[in-house]
């Protein structure tokens, strides 16, 4: 005993020394975290200003074989993002909030410039590629800027008409969801109709979609919200069924009622699966939304694209189709923020 109170005795004033250790050690480990992210590498730096001047030197001394607008856009937009370039890299120096962003997105901007530029290149320059079916840079801005309140006024449109739909199959998702996780009849007549109906492309249900409906804007906001209601309705199905037995034993030996047990047990516990339906929703009700237009609205995005390729204008239907990926992207990231803030405990597992 005398032995190991000895030994107690000499390493308990070892231990403070022991926890300094690993405390440097931790701050050595931060600090040198910290001067990677401040770090600015080459390849940063220099990323859109060589991809802008590489662009602009294309534009300006290689011979065109092809008509040239003469507009000025284009050019103009590429002096802007050389300047940007040199002017992020002079206040990077003094704002590390800058230089952690300028190591994530000025590759993609650089990489984003240099196709721009080589699209030129193969197209107006080197005539590789057929017109009218693969403008330039050039005629996709002029067509973006000539078609700018149009363009407006086809994206609020198809804005409206998405998230009518999508509220809509939500809201009938989320109800039939619960519905069919909880209760066992609701299941064994339900799941079913969830395998024999929802498998079916909403586009598949146009010719129907537009002799029942009163008009082709309710026929439309029918097809987005068909096209969100199954996936939503199968993931929430799936999630309300497979909750936890133990939590629903807790609950109910304090006392749960069945209302308590649905909304404050079950549905959160499904929050995970529901979030994936959602996405899942907003993807199909995207392509079901361009159809949709194109078949019967006479406003909206794809109504633009199927006008403009009647015509034969390729640089709107491009055009058209950049506006498409901001605009999809964009509500795709706000679901995710919403997801991050009511899912906090999953937040940075899917990113996006």
């Amino acid at each position: 005993m005398n032995g190991a109170t000895k030994e107690i005795e000499l390493l308990a004033p070892a231990r403070p020394g022991v926890e300094k250790s690993s405390a440097a050690l931790v701050r050595s480990r931060r600090v040198k975290r910290q001067l990677t992210v401040i770090k600015s590498r080459p390849q940063t730096l220099l990323a859109i200003p060589v991809a802008a001047a590489i662009a602009l030197a294309i534009h300006y001394f290689v011979p065109k074989t092809e008509p040239v607008l003469p507009t000025k856009y284009y050019p103009t937009l590429l002096f802007i993002a050389l300047g940007f370039g040199l002017v992020i890299d002079l206040i990077q120096i003094y704002s590390m909030r800058l230089r952690h962003w300028m190591r994530r997105m000025c590759p993609i901007f650089g990489v984003a410039i240099f196709t721009a530029a080589m699209l030129q290149l193969v197209t107006t320059c080197l005539g590789l590629l057929p017109l009218p079916y693969f403008p330039g840079p050039e005629p996709v801005l002029a067509a973006m800027v000539g078609d700018a309140k149009l363009l407006f006024d086809s994206t609020w449109h198809s804005l409206a008409l998405l998230l009518s739909g999508y509220l809509i199959g939500t809201t009938f998702a989320l109800i039939t969801g619960v519905i069919i996780g909880w209760f066992p009849h609701a299941r064994y007549w339900g799941m079913p109709l969830l395998k024999v109906v929802g498998p079916i492309p909403a586009t598949a249900w146009i010719p129907l979609a537009m002799v029942i409906a009163p008009s082709a804007l309710f026929s439309a906001v029918g097809l987005v919200a068909l096209a969100v209601w199954f996936p939503v309705t199968m993931l929430t199905a799936s999630g309300i069924s497979n909750t936890r037995t133990s939590y629903l034993d807790v609950a109910r030996t304090l006392g749960a009622s069945r209302l308590f047990l649905i909304f404050r047990v079950a549905i959160p516990a499904a929050m995970p699966n529901i979030f994936i339906g959602l996405f899942m929703g907003l993807g199909t009700s995207f392509l079901t939304l361009v159809v949709a237009e194109t078949v019967g609205v006479k406003s909206g995005l794809g109504w633009y694209v199927s006008w403009a390729q009647g015509w034969a204008e390729y640089g709107k239907v491009y055009g058209a189709l950049i506006i498409m990926a901001v605009f999809f992207s964009s509500i795709m990231t706000m679901l995710f923020k919403v997801r991050d803030r009511v899912l906090v405990w999953q937040k940075g597992t899917i990113k996006w």
